[in-house]
């Protein structure tokens, strides 16, 4: 990257690449999530074509906090009382011991394998243990699940990404 760039234009070419992404993600009926991590890897870590923290300097973190906010709202936003009428338990269970038992599980494995230290471990299956939309949208869109099912997914994977980031956050 040289020393002297117009934000402006980097700006505009991300979102340029970005909607490139989608397009392609659309039309190669992939999920955009996919595509979009290939092409950031490309742009960043594998070309440096764009290197964040020179870009965006000390507004790169709350740029970052922002939009994990703003993720994370959009998503609550969604969420309708009468569809988790009568599935609350399911839910409560799924994203309190179900999501104990995965991070655990997650994390005694990253350490038996000596990849992690069990610190590092306990940390990487809280953050690997949330399904965020990226990951139970497209399911849902393939699956075609019966209308409980679908609802009973759609609150876990909201409320989910809230709880784990604390998670994540108080374990650090």
């Amino acid at each position: 990257m040289p020393e002297h760039f117009d934000l402006g234009l980097v700006i505009a070419l991300i979102v340029a690449i970005g909607i490139a992404v989608q397009w392609l993600s659309w039309w190669l009926k992939q999920p955009a999530i996919l595509i979009l991590l290939v092409a950031g890897l490309l742009a960043g870590p594998v070309f440096g074509v764009l290197v964040p923290d020179v870009l965006f300097g000390r507004l790169l973190l709350p740029a970052v906090s922002l939009a994990v906010a703003v993720i994370l709202f959009e998503g609550s936003l969604t969420l309708k009382f009468r569809d988790i009428r009568g599935h609350g338990q399911v839910v409560t269970r799924l994203v309190t011991v179900g999501a104990v038992i995965s991070a655990l599980s997650i994390a005694i494995v990253a350490w038996a394998l000596g990849v992690l230290s069990w610190e590092v471990a306990v940390l990487f299956g809280a953050l690997v243990s949330v399904t965020g939309p990226t990951v139970v949208v497209p399911i849902l869109r393939s699956a075609r699940l019966n209308r409980n099912l679908a609802n009973i997914l759609r609150w876990e994977r909201i409320l989910i990404d809230a709880l784990g980031a604390l998670a994540a956050v108080v374990i650090f």
